[in-house]
């Protein structure tokens, strides 16, 4: 019986065929070119960068990979002046409070894989700092804790149950899961504690919140070797309160901190409680100078003068 024709596959000429194959060929020619003339500590980069497109956890695509290499060479969308000083977890020295009227009163907490900036009188931290980096391969990381604990350092000791029945998830600030797979189990449970939580409605906490949360977690630290993050509340001028006086906010900030060949870049994010689940962070982005504004905190006071007013007036066209 003869075979039938398939009628949807249609013939490539012989012509368009060869003219597909050499653009190919061209096109793989250049960037060979291109990378054999790069220093060595970029091609070490930009391998890292191919390698881990191969990494179905770290979420890098090609498409990522042609966009890093035209922002982190070409386009120059950083500024000099790289922070001094220990930045094992926090980037540019500790959160402090600003000049303003509505600088909060906290104190400093540090655990294994985070520190955060914590103030009884809102039972809330106001700041959580982490710093993730890349590694080979991913863990897995050990199961989730079951339960929340008091942390006892804490005058507020604020409870678990103080947040029963109140229409607002437990949210973490120093995530669950970038701690767990960069600084083990006793860093993870330690992420549990209630002074890395703060009141997020289930819609944000379970949607964009996340999605930024598992970028920094995967594919941040895949493209850039390693980010730094300085996270927070955004409180109004009298916020609600639930049981055990927890403040609620209507914001939540987020400043990521990339070093690049000596300069310096962020993305800065204020993200308000209703956003919807499936909101383009886009919308969101900042300058650090208005976190600052609404926090009363003040950032990267290790930075001089000149370049920290610089990093912190810049926002971002772009999210990474």
């Amino acid at each position: 019986m003869p075979r039938r024709a398939n009628p949807l596959r249609f013939p490539v000429p012989r012509g368009a065929a060869r003219f597909f194959i050499a653009l190919n060929l061209a096109g793989a020619v250049v960037l060979g070119g291109w990378f054999v003339a790069q220093p060595s500590s970029r091609q070490s980069e930009v391998r890292r960068l191919v390698e881990n497109t191969f990494e179905r956890d770290k979420r890098v695509t090609a498409l990522d990979v042609a966009w890093d290499i035209w922002h982190l060479y070409y386009a120059d969308s950083a500024t000099g002046r790289i922070a001094p000083g220990d930045k094992a977890i926090v980037y540019g020295g500790a959160p402090r409070p600003g000049p303003g009227a509505n600088a909060p009163s906290f104190r400093v907490l540090t655990n294994q894989g985070y520190a955060v900036g914590y103030s009884d009188a809102l039972g809330n931290p106001v700041w959580a700092a982490y710093h993730v980096r890349d590694l080979p391969r991913l863990p897995t990381p050990a199961a989730r804790p079951d339960k929340f604990e008091t942390d006892r350092r804490t005058a507020a000791r604020v409870a678990p149950g103080d947040y029963a029945a109140s229409g607002y998830d437990r949210g973490h600030l120093a995530p669950n899961y970038a701690i767990a797979t960069r600084y083990g189990a006793t860093a993870q449970r330690e992420t549990f504690l209630m002074s890395n939580i703060t009141p997020q409605l289930h819609a944000l906490n379970a949607g964009l919140w996340q999605e930024l949360e598992q970028k920094i977690a995967t594919s941040y630290p895949a493209r850039y070797a390693e980010v730094w993050v300085i996270t927070g509340p955004v409180f109004g001028a009298t916020p609600k309160k639930l049981r055990g006086g927890v403040a609620v906010p209507e914001a939540f900030f987020l400043i990521v901190i990339d070093e690049h060949e000596g300069k310096l870049r962020t993305l800065a994010f204020i993200v308000p409680q209703e956003a919807p689940p499936d909101a383009d962070p886009e919308r969101y982005l900042t300058r650090i100078d208005e976190i600052q504004r609404r926090t009363g905190l003040d950032f990267l006071g290790e930075l001089d003068d000149a370049a920290e007013s610089q990093v912190e007036a810049q926002r971002a066209t772009w999210v990474w």
